[in-house]
């Protein structure tokens, strides 16, 4: 009796890579002739692992169509029939289809922001993030032909997912005691009560800053965690403002901040903290999300427990053990 076919979902977000901070910063733009090209080094892995079936998000500029083309005949291509509105929305409902359709991972092909939204959706299955630019820390810069590989050995049960995949720590963002979104990366405080351009570049629009780790590497505001003494591994809540100290970091790509650090302290896993503005915006992974007004309560609680990822490297050094890519 033969078992499931082996299935991956494929998310690829159009517009990541196009945002503001382009305009603002030095961000690297990645043209839709690029991301055809990462998805089809992707499929191209995913068809080598044994890979029979990939379910795509539709996108609007038809990215995954494209990619696919070139692998008529020999992977099995489903595009969802869902309606694609350019927000969060098609992400979280893509994920949420793909998983019932059996599919065994997700990659998904964009920022922090694509990557949140997928993991919204609470997803049983882990996820193969591959970045697209320069100012992501969830995504990792991986070759997309590895990644598919990866993906693939996993899809096809060469290697046990217990064994390859890992729970990263996300921040819930409550108002009222409603949790109201996730941030994987930081959840930033700001004065502003209109969501407006959503995109958030600049700390001084920052009153404070939750960060689920210490991300030395990472561009952004998350970067303001990693310069300071902080113990590594922990979550982190930074008050901004004077009476403290001054770091340079690299809120936006090729550019050095000076930014004043009022206070900080650890921010352990599963106890609410609550947000010191009596009204304002905050924003999630860099884009604001969520307005909360004056009567109302908002907090943040880090949780250890998040989206469960593969880890590439060892997803393949299994795979190679147990002669995976030895016929």
């Amino acid at each position: 009796m033969s078992g499931p076919v082996p299935t991956v979902g494929l998310i690829v977000n159009p517009a990541a890579g196009r945002d503001i901070r382009r305009l603002v910063a030095k961000g690297r733009f990645v043209p839709d002739e690029e991301k055809v090209n990462i998805v089809e080094r992707i499929l191209a892995g995913l068809f080598a692992a044994g890979v029979v079936r990939v379910i795509a998000m539709p996108d609007s500029a038809g990215l995954t169509r494209a990619a696919a083309s070139k692998f008529a005949g020999e992977l099995e291509f489903e595009s969802l029939e869902i309606p694609i509105v350019g927000r969060e929305r098609d992400s979280i409902l893509s994920a949420k289809a793909m998983t019932d359709r059996g599919a065994a991972c997700i990659v998904t092909l964009g920022g922090d922001g694509t990557n949140r939204a997928v993991a919204s959706a609470q997803l049983s299955v882990p996820l193969v993030p591959v970045s697209t630019g320069t100012n992501n820390v969830f995504p990792v810069l991986v070759e997309g032909t590895m990644a598919g590989l990866a993906a693939g050995v996993l899809a096809t049960g060469a290697v046990d997912s217990q064994a390859v995949t890992f729970s990263r720590p996300m921040l819930e963002v409550f108002v009222d005691g409603e949790r109201r979104d996730i941030a994987l990366i930081d959840a930033a405080v700001a004065r502003q009560q209109y969501i407006g351009a959503r995109a958030i570049w600049n700390a001084d629009q920052v009153t404070e800053l939750f960060v689920s780790g210490i991300y030395p590497t990472s561009i952004g505001l998350a970067s303001i965690a990693s310069r300071l003494p902080a113990e590594p591994g922990r979550g982190l809540h930074i008050q901004l403002g004077e009476g403290g100290v001054v770091v340079s970091a690299p809120v936006t790509p090729g550019t050095f901040h000076s930014v004043r650090v009022a206070r900080w302290s650890s921010l352990p896993f599963d106890e609410p903290r609550e947000v010191s503005l009596s009204s304002g915006t905050l924003a999630v992974d860099g884009e604001r999300s969520v307005a909360f007004y004056p009567g109302q309560s908002a907090s943040v609680t880090l949780v250890e427990r998040g989206p469960r990822v593969l880890c590439v490297d060892k997803a393949l050094e299994l795979a190679g053990r147990a002669g995976a890519f030895v016929s």
